[in-house]
């Protein structure tokens, strides 16, 4: 498997933890991810609905986004469709971070704070 591919899927599961969503095995693949984070996700939606409605809020899911999905993806469950949705905000803010700091060593010293 690619490093950089390790490396993503690791600042991924590192990130997921900061919001309590610890995952009970470990990944190695996007697969396995998007599978253990879908059962963590079934777990709160049946034992601790309000804690998973407060995560999607600190994650940046918004309500509207999810019910969107959930009413055009029936073949998935809420679970899998959510997961989905975490994982490409958490690899958005990824992204983010890497062209903010890219572009942040362009700037020369006098433009510098």
């Amino acid at each position: 498997m690619n490093t950089t591919i390790d490396e993503t899927i690791k600042e991924v599961v590192d990130q997921l933890q900061n919001f309590r969503l610890q995952l009970a095995e470990r990944v190695n693949s996007y697969e396995q991810l998007q599978l253990a984070l879908a059962n963590r996700l079934n777990y709160l939606i049946t034992n601790d609905f309000s804690l998973l409605i407060s995560i999607l809020y600190r994650l940046d899911i918004s309500e509207e986004k999810v019910r969107e999905f959930l009413s055009q993806k029936k073949e998935l469950t809420a679970s899998d469709i959510i997961a989905k949705l975490i994982i490409e905000r958490q690899l958005q803010k990824i992204a983010s971070r890497k062209a903010f700091k890219n572009n942040s060593t362009d700037i020369t010293e006098e433009e510098k704070w």
